[in-house]
């Protein structure tokens, strides 16, 4: 039997972030809706967007398919000790896919490829929550069919 930790060490409390939604964007002919998130300010800085949306550019694969739709979501995550950006697309009827990146904070155009298993903090994977479940509501379970225009203007703010 594993024994269970007995308490868990804090950096310190837990801070609420807003998340935003930035709108959509068109990269290499795919629709990502933009997310923004920030430790520091109401919003990520433009240049992690910009060097987010730049990071997707260099991994969403191609060509699209009848297995790849093309659509996806970008997280620009101006944390507290670095920036990340995760790069997720729909792909094989209900996978998400994903490519992670960080970059120092001084630096949010350098995004590198995260080289951990990461695949979120809990702010990033409340956007992700809410996409697999506006994911599920409009493609997965609508009685009328799938409906991408109604999943990509389904949209996630609030705060976590």
């Amino acid at each position: 039997m594993t024994s269970q930790p007995s308490e868990i060490s804090l950096q310190g409390p837990h801070r609420v972030r807003s998340i935003t939604f930035q709108g959509t964007s068109t990269v290499r002919g795919w629709i990502l809706k933009v997310y923004s998130i920030s430790a520091h300010t109401a919003s990520a800085r433009q240049e992690l967007i910009t060097a987010a949306l730049q990071a997707a550019a260099s991994v969403l694969p191609s060509p699209q398919t009848d297995n790849r739709y093309g659509v996806g979501f970008v997280i620009a995550h101006d944390a507290a000790d670095y920036c990340f950006a995760l790069v997720d697309w729909w792909q094989g009827e209900n996978e998400i896919h994903q490519h992670m990146f960080s970059a120092p904070l001084e630096s949010p155009g350098e995004l590198r490829q995260h080289q951990t298993r990461a695949i979120g903090c809990v702010w990033e994977l409340a956007v992700t929550d809410f996409e697999r479940r506006a994911w599920l509501t409009h493609v997965l379970a609508n009685p009328q069919g799938p409906d991408i225009k109604a999943y990509l203007n389904a949209a996630y703010e609030g705060t976590v």
